[in-house]
């Protein structure tokens, strides 16, 4: 089985009058060389069943279905979740039955649309306008998920794996630790992609682990960490009193849970805001 290259890339996209286009956050990975580095920086196994969220032309698909049991596509355009099949179906045709396509919206697309074998691993160059929320998202619905490896602006990559202190530590950075590990995992150039962005991209790992220990709910915690950087340059006894009803109550729940109430949120790990969220009033 052959990848795709940039010709044949361009030329099927001529064929279905397709362009990437911006309000979908669309750039097409024309490389292979980079397709193979993100399949094999994946550590997927034989068993892995992978979702791929905005497949595109297809080209990742490829290199993913010789490596893995399943791959579950997830594509929102009408077109190119037409096409897929028919492209895999051409090209590796021994590997067809491995591909399910669903033509649905990552950002809200439920377990009962998936096929019944879930998840375990996501592998995707993810849409740049929508990469957090369809990362949160898909954590959120897919216990399942084991082992993540998305390509995201590079901005967001470091925002997704910055610990406590970094001044890009931020709402992101905490909802992701909740659920896993998170590490950067190798940078990405411009020119691997049509069109070439203007941003640079990179690699994001995370592997899954249980959320800290915590009476609070998860929606209980991220309410406290979305009140707590929505004016981050305050200190969290000021930037919790809407949360908590007044400054005072917000300093009572801080002092409770250990944490310095003129701290900022920046400086808090994912396990100080599960204990703040318990000792709400």
């Amino acid at each position: 089985m052959s990848l795709l290259g940039p010709v044949e890339i361009r030329n099927l996209a001529d064929k279905l009058d397709i362009r990437p286009t911006k309000k979908l956050g669309q750039n097409f990975v024309i490389d292979g060389g980079t397709v193979r580095r993100i399949v094999r920086v994946a550590e997927l196994r034989p068993d892995d069943v992978v979702i791929e969220v905005g497949p595109g032309l297809g080209s990742l698909t490829l290199a993913l279905l010789p490596e893995v049991r399943a791959v579950v596509a997830v594509e929102i355009d009408p077109v190119l979740a037409a096409q897929l099949p028919l492209t895999v179906a051409e090209r590796a045709p021994e590997l067809a039955d491995r591909l399910t396509v669903v033509p649905a919206d990552a950002m809200r697309v439920r377990p009962e649309e998936l096929p019944e074998d879930k998840p375990t691993a996501l592998v995707a160059n993810l849409p740049y306008n929508v990469s957090v929320p369809v990362v949160l998202h898909l954590l959120e619905t897919l216990p399942s998920l084991r082992n993540i490896l998305v390509m995201v602006q590079a901005e967001v990559a470091d925002r997704l794996a910055a610990a406590p202190g970094s001044k890009i530590y931020g709402v992101p950075s905490v909802k992701a630790a909740w659920y896993a590990d998170v590490r950067r995992a190798g940078p990405v150039g411009r020119t691997v992609f049509w069109p070439v962005p203007n941003v640079d991209s990179g690699l994001v790992a995370m592997t899954r682990r249980e959320p800290p220990s915590t009476r609070a709910t998860r929606q209980e915690v991220f309410a406290v960490v979305d009140a707590a950087f929505a004016q981050r340059r305050k200190t969290l006894r000021a930037a919790l009193a809407s949360w908590a009803g007044t400054a005072a109550a917000a300093e009572q729940a801080l002092r409770a849970a250990g944490v310095d109430p003129s701290a900022r949120g920046e400086q808090l790990t994912v396990q100080d805001f599960a204990r703040i969220a318990e000792n709400r009033a």
